[in-house]
């Protein structure tokens, strides 16, 4: 497999404590999997030293680009301006707490070739450590998608997915929050798009606070939810994915045109 041109993106949102380490690790596995390569941080209007520290790295290194909201466009603003501003053929995006190893790019990468893929997503084996409110959210929140959709998806807002590039150019995608991973999905796999899932191992945050289910990021999500639901009134023949081994889960098989 020839190594692919890619772009890593990552949302930051008041992430001081994590942008030196997360920007140090993917540089190591980028320049390892590829020979061209860039990695933006979407600084989404942060008010404590996240630029200051972006930009001081960006400057020592030319393949990093920061990328500044003066005004706070939650998680789905953020990725919809990495997604536009990402510029190779294969696009990747991860929290910037790094949530896997970055090393499982490489097995993704592998995947999307051998598989013939347009999308990789993971999902975590193991959320215990989320804590039961978390898991008990994210159930009834994935089993809402597969209901509505008919997308059989484990964990459709992880964090860690790799995109080619033709599906970013067929879906457009019109989510300011955090549901803004499921319409990815969803809208990739009604366009016909093969998207494939494989499991990894979750490292929960430990700096910081995340915001990801607090009420406010959750009632805009089961707005957006139902937004799209009206866009999609048919959802179609349900996915039905084919036995794999059990870290890499299929959830579609009929190519784009």
């Amino acid at each position: 497999m020839s190594k692919p041109s890619l772009s890593l993106f990552l949302p930051a949102w008041n992430e001081e404590d994590y942008v030196e380490l997360a920007v140090a690790r993917a540089v190591k596995v980028l320049d390892r999997l590829s020979d061209d390569w860039e990695l933006l941080i979407i600084n989404d209007a942060s008010t404590d030293r996240t630029r200051v520290i972006a930009e001081g790295l960006a400057a020592k290194d030319g393949r990093i680009r920061v990328i500044t909201h003066e005004v706070n466009q939650k998680l789905g603003g953020a990725m919809k301006t990495g997604f536009a501003h990402s510029t190779k053929d294969v696009v990747v995006y991860s929290d910037m707490d790094l949530p896997f190893d970055l090393n499982e790019l490489e097995r993704a990468l592998h995947l999307l070739d051998y598989l013939e893929a347009d999308m990789i997503c993971a999902f975590r084996f193991d959320r215990t450590s989320e804590g039961p409110k978390r898991i008990v959210y994210s159930f009834v929140y994935n089993a809402l998608i597969r209901s509505l959709f008919d997308v059989h998806v484990k964990d459709i807002n992880f964090s860690f997915k790799v995109v080619h590039r033709r599906v970013l150019e067929a879906v457009e995608l019109k989510s300011q929050g955090s549901f803004i991973d499921a319409e990815l999905v969803i809208k990739a796999i009604k366009k016909g798009f093969r998207v494939f899932q494989m499991g990894v191992d979750y490292f929960p945050r430990t700096r910081g606070i995340s915001t990801l289910a607090s009420p406010s990021v959750i009632l805009k999500m089961v707005r957006e939810l139902a937004a799209l639901r009206g866009e999609t009134k048919n959802p179609g023949t349900p996915v039905c994915p084919v036995r794999l081994p059990p870290s890499v889960k299929p959830l579609a098989s009929k190519r784009a045109s």
